[in-house]
């Protein structure tokens, strides 16, 4: 089906390009597909275009409005996608332990006993005074 490619020299009718979803014209004399050789189109007969051409165009219009929102979705999902994530690594950040390998709790029953030794100092001066 797909025997032309672009730069070729073929004669009058319709070409249709898949790729871009072009469809081109060559005047009754011939004339030259447009794009590189890479760019490959399909002769179209007249009453394929017919009824190709309204399919496409039904094809446009319906989809473009479904395209429009399914952008927008994709859009606010990734907005919110990137909210959650930050919330999530914020709040993990809060409640995650501080581990410090480097620090040891080596004295800690030593300190909370001179902590508990200097509240009771202060309470004995309070109550002496």
């Amino acid at each position: 089906m797909f025997r032309h490619t672009g730069s070729e020299l073929t004669k009058h009718g319709f070409y249709w390009n898949p790729r871009t979803w072009q469809v081109t014209l060559i005047e009754r004399q011939g004339g030259v597909l447009p794009g590189p050789a890479t760019e490959r189109y399909a002769r179209v007969p007249v009453l394929g275009m017919l009824v190709l051409a309204p399919i496409m165009g039904a094809a446009y219009v319906m989809f473009l409005p479904v395209i429009g929102f399914a952008m927008v979705l994709d859009f606010l999902g990734r907005r919110a996608f990137r909210a959650a994530k930050s919330g999530t690594v914020a709040m993990a950040s809060v409640v995650s332990p501080r581990w410090r390998p480097g620090e040891a709790y080596l004295a800690k029953e030593e300190k909370d006993k001179d902590e508990k030794n200097e509240q009771g100092d202060e309470d004995g001066k309070k109550d002496g005074e």
